[in-house]
């Protein structure tokens, strides 16, 4: 099978790739020059909506209506804007070879591609229950949420369970998420997780038991401490309940797993060097080997604000290290320079009607100010992070556009505090001042 070759090619298909693409076009690509190959069979879209709106019970989204860029305030690139611009949309083909040193790749079916450039966009793959040797996890209706395939399957199952009950495993972003649109479904709602409280990575005990209040009095039962040993199924071979390891057992019609991901770094082992669970790259996501970048959730970078080698996993990082690497690729190849990648981490949810938005380091003391019962109509709360006497991190639920910016402004330029209690009195005011 003769094979194909492109200046550029994106290897994945998820925001990174769309974002790249998009910036390639504005820097002037010629038609030919550049490929996106992904395993999915959909042009690149925002992946956040499968575990939000594309699960509603009514007034679902579906493509093309979010297809990338529309997740940041840009148009909607649809396949034949890739088409337009001269851009090889080369879908539903996996690609299992990597040779960086002869700039080959290789698919499934034994297609082979050539690149000068390549922009590693390989994203993360969710951990399952059965890499642990979960015992019945490979039972039906046990559901994952990271492509479009999977939450079509768990829009199915939606339906065919109607008004049953769920059991979610894991109280990160996606058990939360998860939690809130399966009661908006009118199922019966269980949470389980081992940590004493929900989203453990970012959130203090104080943000979470607002959250956990919350979803207490939305009716959803929040099981903590402990975790899914095993699951039990029906003739059909459906899951009908899961073990827990503190002895209980609860109903399942279904089951949504939402317990961490991995980044896709497999088929580049041994070829580039790797940190923290990543493939290492400079400020301008060049890794180790010449004309290999990686962008997104792969790519382990130095974050210059903190003065730190880290690997950011969310979507906000994916568009901004895709669109920075593009340009460094084009500057480079015309002999001029960009500046270093410099990254305000930002994390945001939705769930219910509840929006909030963290920005920074969550690292150092605490302080909390505002409304944050969760009985309260219009809860509005929030966080501030201080170390060696700055503040680092700022959180905020129910904040309107101009507060969010704010505390974004905080968290980047790290004003000093002197004292902790006056801070915690002054709140959202203390950021928007500033």
């Amino acid at each position: 099978m003769a094979g194909k070759s492109f200046k550029y090619v994106i290897l994945g298909g998820g925001v990174s790739a769309g974002y790249a693409a998009r910036e390639f076009a504005k820097q002037g690509v010629q038609p030919g020059e550049l490929a996106i190959i992904s395993k999915e069979a959909v042009a690149p879209y925002e992946r956040p909506a499968l575990s939000k709106a594309y699960l509603f019970p009514e007034g679902a989204a579906r493509l093309p209506g979010f297809h990338v860029c529309v997740g940041s305030g840009g148009e909607r690139l649809l396949p034949e804007w890739y088409k337009e611009k001269g851009i090889e949309l080369i879908l539903s083909t996996e690609i299992v070879k990597v040779d960086l040193a002869s700039k080959t790749l290789k698919s499934a079916a034994g297609e082979s591609f050539e690149y000068h450039v390549l922009v590693i966009a390989t994203g993360s793959t969710v951990i399952r229950l059965t890499d642990f040797g979960v015992k019945g996890a490979d039972a039906k209706n046990i559901f994952y949420l990271r492509e479009i395939d999977d939450a079509d399957k768990l829009v199915e199952a939606i339906k065919q369970k109607k008004n049953g009950t769920a059991v979610i495993v894991g109280g990160g972003y996606i058990g939360l998420e998860l939690g809130a649109v399966m009661k908006l479904n009118n199922f019966d709602v269980s949470m389980v997780y081992p940590e004493p409280w929900c989203m453990p990575r970012l959130f203090t005990s104080g943000i979470a038991a607002f959250y956990e209040g919350y979803y207490a009095n939305k009716g959803i039962k929040i099981i903590k401490g402990t975790v899914a040993v095993g699951f039990d199924s029906d003739t059909a071979g459906e899951v009908k309940a899961v073990n827990l390891k503190d002895g209980r057992v609860l109903d399942a019609d279904i089951v949504v797993v939402g317990v961490g991901a991995k980044p896709l770094t497999t088929l580049f082992k041994g070829q580039v060097e790797e940190e923290k669970g990543g493939l290492k790259t400079d400020a301008f996501f060049k890794t180790s080997v010449s004309d290999v970048y990686a962008v997104g959730d792969v790519a382990t970078f130095p974050m210059k604000l903190y003065n730190e080698i880290r690997r950011v996993e969310h979507v906000d990082h994916a568009r901004k290290s895709a669109e920075h690497a593009v340009k460094a690729i084009k500057a480079s190849e015309e002999k001029k320079s960009v500046d270093e990648y410099d990254y305000l981490p930002y994390f945001y949810s939705r769930s219910f009607d509840l929006s909030w938005q963290f920005y920074g380091d969550n690292v150092g003391d605490t302080v909390m100010f505002g409304d944050s019962n969760p009985a309260s109509p219009k809860p509005k709360f929030g966080s501030y992070w201080i170390k060696d006497g700055k503040i680092v991190g700022a959180f905020l639920e129910g904040g309107t556009p101009e507060e969010n910016k704010a505390i974004a402004k905080v968290a980047r330029l790290q004003p000093p505090v002197g004292n902790l209690e006056q801070l915690s009195s002054e709140g959202l005011n203390f950021a928007c001042k500033i």
